[in-house]
Parts: structure tokens; sequence; C-alpha cells
């Protein structure tokens, strides 16, 4: 099965990640998610793997995150996902997924749970 890792080359533990699968010998299908953001259903799905709810998987401290409202307490779970969709740097990365099991990457080593 495919595993793909949802990346930001600009950020360390998604570089350390992306690289702890090479060592282990995967080759992942690298999503740049910053240029192709995950659709609302795909963001669904990966909540549905992670086990979590949206505002867990939300980096707080991105500027974007207050100015798109994510702050508000009000928001469903459908317009918070909706919400990230469309201003992807507020989703914590990095995001890997295999045979239906997603994890993040914080730390790296989390992601040796689901090779």
């Amino acid at each position: 099965m495919t595993t793909k890792i949802y990346h930001n080359p600009r950020c360390s533990k998604s570089r350390q990640t992306l690289q702890l699968l090479n060592d282990q010998g995967v080759q992942p299908e690298v999503v740049e998610y910053l240029n192709a953001p995950p659709s609302a259903a795909e963001l669904t799905e990966m909540l549905k793997l992670l086990g979590i709810g949206p505002r867990q998987l939300m980096r707080k401290k991105e500027a974007e995150y207050k100015a798109a409202g994510l702050d508000n307490p009000a928001l469903s779970d459908e317009e918070l996902i909706a919400l990230m969709a469309a201003n992807p740097k507020v989703i914590e990365r990095p995001i890997v997924v295999k045979d239906g099991k997603a994890v993040i990457g914080r730390p790296p080593e989390l992601v040796l749970d689901i090779l």
C-alpha cells in the first residue's frame, strides 16, 4: 500500500519525518499540502484516521488561524474543516497516512508506529 506524507519542506519536523521514512526504506507519496491543499473530504478522512477533532489538527499560533476566524468557538466541525482546506497553513504537519492509519509526525518517530 502507498504511504503518503503531507509535507512542508520548510518545516524541520516534516523534513525529519520524510528522512526517517526514507531511512526505513519507505518512498512515500509526498504531498506538499501548501501547494496542493487537501479537500474538506480528505481532511475529514484524515481526522477520522487520526482519531482527533479539527481543532487538534490546527496550528493555533499561525497568523492565519486568527485571521481566518478559526478561533471562533461557535464554528462547527464542518466549518472548521472547510476553513482548514481554504487555509492550509493552519494544518499541523507532517501527517503520514498508510494502510488506513494516520499519525502526526511530532515527534517524527511516531510514524514508526504505522509502518
